[in-house]
């Protein structure tokens, strides 16, 4: 697990955010495989109305694709450890989904020194609630919200469908929730790791109801969970045991190991039409998008 100490690199995700190119208008019919529309941006939208919300990091963009109504939704949370990482950073995440038909919300959070947990999580449920309240304005269905986050933000919305009490707090249930996509997730948070202490604590009750391995109950929503084979040490333990528990409960879940894809590479990529991942997503979304 050493090689988790290492945060997100802010000059990777820089390129990504770089590499995505400016979309072309087509006829505004359902998407196919092959169309590619014009993305219209809405940046910097406050999802939180407290008296108290940051002002940088309780902000979300969204990236529609021109002309297109009640379109599945996108609802991405970057990862960083839980310390780092801004919806900056993946603007070609928003713009090449965008391009392909769906409506892309890219999130911020409060980050670990500022919160410890339960804030971040606190901070993606809001968000949610803001997506499922205000996402038809931007060309989306609230009844078609599938959370995705890679890395920590894997955490995040997977533990957003496991447990329910946070949800429960903005109103709102799993069941608000379409499907689930974690890509290089951590669904395991063990109280006596050193890596997890300034973030979750030592409380082995309170790491355990962190966990989405630990949460899973039954009735959660289906679940693409994706990995790649040199990801970092541990990830793919986590994936496996985390199907295995999704499975024992009857949900619904689709294990992915990516080849040739390591931590960074596996996101970097997905901004790729023929990407493997980037089209298993889009198979995912449209299939329980029905």
């Amino acid at each position: 697990m050493n090689a988790w100490r290492h945060a997100i690199s802010a000059f990777a995700f820089t390129i990504l955010w770089l590499s995505a190119s400016d979309a072309h208008c087509q006829s505004p019919a359902s998407p196919s495989a092959s169309e590619s529309f014009e993305v219209v941006k809405k940046a910097d939208i406050s999802y939180c109305e407290e008296k108290n919300a940051d002002p940088e990091r309780h902000k979300l963009d969204v990236y529609s694709p021109k002309g297109l109504k009640d379109r599945p939704v996108l609802f991405f949370v970057h990862g960083g450890s839980w310390k780092s990482g801004s919806k900056g950073l993946y603007a070609a995440i928003g713009s090449s989904f965008a391009k392909a038909g769906y409506v892309v919300v890219v999130i911020n959070y409060r980050l670990t020194p500022q919160v410890v947990h339960p804030g971040h999580i606190e901070d993606v449920a809001r968000a949610f609630a803001w997506t499922a309240d205000h996402i038809k304005d931007y060309g989306g269905d609230a009844k078609k919200i599938f959370p995705f986050g890679h890395s920590a933000g894997g955490h995040l919305v997977a533990l957003l469908a496991t447990n329910p009490a946070y949800l429960k707090a903005v109103k709102r249930v799993p069941g608000d929730i379409r499907g689930v996509i974690g890509v290089s997730g951590v669904y395991e948070i063990p109280a006596d790791y050193s890596f997890f202490e300034p973030v979750f604590g030592k409380d082995e009750k309170v790491c355990k109801l962190a966990s989405p391995r630990w949460c899973v109950a039954g009735n959660e929503p289906p679940f693409l969970v994706a990995y790649g084979d040199s990801d970092y040490e541990h990830l793919d333990e986590m994936a496996i045991n985390f199907e295995g528990a999704l499975n024992r409960c009857k949900s619904p879940v689709t294990l992915l190991k990516l080849k040739d894809r390591n931590h960074f590479t596996i996101i970097m990529k997905v901004i790729a039409a023929d990407d493997p991942l980037h089209v298993a997503i889009r198979e995912f979304v449209d299939k329980n998008a029905k």
